[in-house]
């Protein structure tokens, strides 16, 4: 019974300390995606995403399609899933303005 619960303890603790490493991970890779996006800035590296591209989203997004247009920012960008579809939505947010 006592390994039982040493065991369990490991493993809860094991879990915390993955679960923090995690946050802090993503806490640097949006810190480093902030420096990255300013340089590319200052030296003067094209958006991907057009204007083009953006009438395309926009135009999934009034027929109804919103998932289509998710995937195709994500294509598009490299973007991670919640990232896409944050944009899209402000897509559609900005539309109803």
């Amino acid at each position: 019974m006592n390994i039982t619960v040493a065991w369990a303890v490991m493993g809860a603790g094991l879990f915390i300390v993955i679960v923090s490493i995690i946050r802090q991970m993503q806490s640097d890779i949006a810190r480093i995606n902030v420096t990255v996006n300013k340089i590319a800035q200052q030296v003067g590296v094209p958006d991907t995403v057009t204007e083009e591209m953006r009438n395309e989203l926009k135009d999934l997004l009034s027929k109804g399609k919103k998932i289509e247009a998710i995937k195709k920012y994500r294509t598009v960008t490299g973007l991670g899933l919640k990232e896409c579809k944050d944009y899209v939505d402000s897509l559609g947010e900005r539309e109803l303005i």
